[in-house]
């Protein structure tokens, strides 16, 4: 009897499930690289919209100067995504629900400063960063000296920040000559060395964004600080064990939480050129859009996970999806699916988180 040891099939066979696995192991890298995952699915959102207008599907053309005026909502919600991330790596259920109002009140607080009393920008931004990190404060005596819940306790400021936003002016935002003035810290600009070809981009990416970006990532990957609070958020018995100050850590958490919200309100009073008491409120406020974003990036809801890269490019493709949902649909339609479209970025974050979880522990 002839043994044939050449076949075709049999050379091939053992091949079939090395591809396998070799694509099994690469869809796993994508989908636990949360910064991976999100650039893919950010080029996808965005040749997908641009394709879509190109074919004249939508009402007008998503190109580039489209995409550059769209990142004026960038800068408020990636800040307030990034002040979620401090809270919610603290760990103990961390989340903040009242930066909206923390926004509302200080915003009122600087439109008064600038608008009412003649101050100079720079130190009534100064003072209004003051101001955030003193509401941040608030909360962070409630949650980590006074153990309230940090659901409880933030829903709690929400709406007394809110309620003092509201009462500050009669309910009345404040849009004197000065605070219209003001509007010129986050006009569109053009980016020197690239010539009239790139489009503008909003001045507060530079100014703002940028800046407030490199701190926190400096903080939270370059400090002794940072380590501190990426231990208190995996496990607080075992920091204190450590010798590490947990309330101090996790109250530092929220003051810096304050300090970002009160910079977005300063941007918010800039951009609308009016500060407004409902500025961080209105609609379905600035909140859950931050968290949704923050969780999409990776940050664990539990604690002790997060990376500031990871919200960043989550919050380029919130905003970018959302611009591309504006143009596909007339009227006040847009809105309502850029509100489903959130709801289901926050349902796919979960399920990835909870396979990153898993997938850590040896069972994914």
């Amino acid at each position: 009897m002839t043994v044939q040891t050449n076949s075709p099939e049999r050379a091939t066979g053992p091949d079939k499930p090395d591809r396998l696995s070799t694509w099994r192991r690469a869809l796993d890298l994508v989908l636990s690289e949360r910064v991976a995952l999100l650039s893919v699915l950010l080029v996808v959102v965005v040749g997908y919209f641009y394709l879509l207008g190109r074919q004249g599907y939508l009402v007008a053309p998503y190109d580039t100067d489209y995409l550059a005026s769209a990142l004026e909502t960038l800068v408020p919600l990636c800040l307030l995504a990034l002040a979620e991330l401090l809270v919610i790596v603290s760990g103990r259920g961390g989340i903040d629900l009242s930066v909206g109002s923390i926004v509302s009140l200080s915003g009122m607080a600087f439109g008064a400063m600038v608008g009412l009393w003649g101050w100079a920008v720079l130190p009534a931004l100064l003072v209004t960063v003051v101001v955030g990190a003193a509401l941040g404060a608030v909360n962070g005596l409630l949650v980590a000296y006074l153990g309230f819940p940090a659901l409880i306790a933030t829903l709690a400021t929400y709406y007394a920040f809110g309620s003092v936003a509201l009462l500050s002016h009669d309910n009345a935002p404040i849009s004197t000559g000065p605070i219209q003035d003001a509007h010129s810290l986050t006009q569109a600009v053009s980016v020197p060395l690239l010539g009239d070809g790139f489009p503008d981009l909003p001045l507060q990416v530079a100014t703002f964004l940028l800046p407030v970006a490199v701190v926190v990532y400096l903080v939270v990957n370059r400090t002794s600080y940072g380590r501190r609070l990426y231990a208190i958020g995996t496990n607080d018995i075992a920091a204190r064990f450590a010798n590490i100050e947990v309330r101090r850590s996790r109250f530092s958490a929220y003051v810096a939480s304050g300090v970002l919200s009160a910079v977005v309100a300063v941007v918010t009073v800039a951009q609308f050129a009016s500060a407004r008491p409902d500025a961080g409120s209105v609609g379905s406020g600035m909140a859950l859009p931050a968290i949704t974003i923050a969780v999409l990036g990776g940050v664990a809801i539990s604690g002790g996970i997060g990376r500031v890269a990871g919200v960043i490019i989550a919050a380029l493709l919130v905003v970018w999806l959302n611009a591309g949902i504006l143009l596909a649909f007339e009227g006040s339609d847009g809105s309502q699916f850029q509100l489903f479209a959130l709801g289901a970025l926050l349902v796919l974050s979960a399920l990835l988180n909870a396979y990153s979880v898993r997938r850590g522990r040896g069972t994914g």
